[in-house]
């Protein structure tokens, strides 16, 4: 519990990267006002934006009218500078998108289409071509090459992060949850991840909506770094918001292959019974089965699909039908939460960012992936919305004391 007798023109609930950026965005406009940022951890990133793949993706999966369309593409440029400008290495590792068969093929060209409308450098490549850049690569025909994919170290860009806004005169508080937080704060701003329709549903928002888990699990290839070249991908289904197991190249040159997107079972089920939580498990477990029965977004094929990646060799062999050669040496990494909103009056996952606002408060209430990526373009989104809902209200204000 905190108490203090200042009062902060911001209170930010969550040191993800989200609220992080965003506190960036409010000093950047204004170096004047007070900011604190509070989190129920001991320190930043503790999980989605800590426990991501750090690929700075193109933003060639989206489509036009998406929220997540304009900002990553952005916000790719953009995360990419604050790396260059604070000494984090970027590692350029690029993407490869590949087909199996006619279908996935009619995916590749989806995907350039997209990239066409979304102002994203990609192009489609033959077979040939492909085996130039990495050799080891399996495709049908053509694949999808973006040369923007990157690769950074999640946590570093946010301890960085931490320490830029420190200098700024941002304070955190760190287990500090918002239900014992007793700071005196001007407006707030809810960027607590998994928590984030809890704390909203607080303020007489959210009303149709709850946030469901999805575990993603990686492995560490153990053998020569050099057996995969570049980033690998297989095409998705796009009805979903998940981009199938695939490989990365880390900010260390590593490979790893992951995620998945099994459906968990409480809002922090990272392993065993860490963190387990009956309240949450018999929620998330009401809302999964309605989802599983009425077959919402796929998610029957999609969830027994999934779950068959707790079986290491099937998990393996996934990724290895996108290659030509690869061992089986791999090693269980830390697995991370992926927090997805679910519209409970529609029964849909919801793919696209959402915030809602009311009197002196904003909520993002789904920073979905690649809100990594996106973070500071998105942040310059949300602040631009919490000054529009600040005029809207003082406007309200005004008007009732005439």
């Amino acid at each position: 519990m905190k108490n203090s007798n200042k009062k902060y023109d911001y209170l930010i609930v969550g040191a993800g990267i989200i609220g992080m950026t965003i506190a960036y965005e409010l000093k950047s406009r204004n170096p004047n006002i007070s900011i604190v940022i509070i989190d129920k951890e001991d320190n930043v990133g503790k999980h989605a934006s800590g426990r991501n793949s750090g690929v700075l993706h193109a933003g060639f999966y989206y489509s036009a009218d998406s929220l997540k369309a304009k900002f990553t593409v952005n916000g790719n440029k953009l995360m990419k500078q604050f790396c260059y400008n604070n000494d984090i290495f970027v590692n350029e590792t690029k993407k490869i998108v590949v087909a199996k068969d006619e279908i996935e093929l009619e995916g590749i060209y989806e995907l350039q289409k997209r990239a066409e409308i979304n102002g994203v450098e990609t192009s489609i490549i033959d077979e040939d071509t492909v085996y130039k850049i990495d050799p080891n690569i399996k495709t049908y025909k053509k694949a999808l090459y973006s040369p923007t994919t990157a690769s950074i170290n999640p946590l570093e860009v946010c301890f960085k992060l931490k320490e830029v806004l420190e200098k700024k005169d941002v304070e955190f508080y760190f287990n500090t949850p918002f239900s014992k937080c007793h700071l005196d704060y001007g407006y707030l701003v809810n960027s607590s991840g998994a928590y984030a329709d809890k704390i909203a549903q607080q303020f007489g928002l959210a009303k149709n909506y709850t946030m469901l888990p999805f575990k993603g699990i990686y492995l560490k290839y153990l053998e020569n770094k050099t057996d995969i070249k570049t980033n690998i991908y297989p095409v998705p289904n796009l009805s979903n918001p998940f981009l199938g197991v695939h490989y990365t190249i880390t900010s260390d040159g590593s490979i790893k292959i992951g995620p998945t997107a099994i459906p968990a079972f409480w809002r922090e089920n990272y392993s065993g019974f860490n963190n387990f939580n009956i309240f949450e498990m018999i929620e998330v477990l009401y809302y999964e089965s309605k989802l599983f029965i009425l077959n919402s977004f796929n998610f029957r094929s999609l969830a027994l699909n999934e779950f068959k990646n707790y079986s290491t060799k099937y998990f393996i062999q996934t990724a290895k039908n996108m290659v030509k050669k690869i061992e089986n040496n791999f090693k269980p990494m830390p697995a991370g939460i992926r927090a997805q909103l679910l519209n409970t009056k529609t029964n849909e996952l919801v793919q696209d960012f959402v915030v809602e606002h009311a009197e002196n408060s904003t909520h993002i209430l789904n920073s979905v992936s690649p809100a990594f990526t996106c973070s500071f373009s998105f942040a310059e989104y949300v602040v631009d919305q919490i000054n529009n809902n600040k005029l809207r209200y003082n406007s309200i204000l005004n008007k009732e004391n005439l």
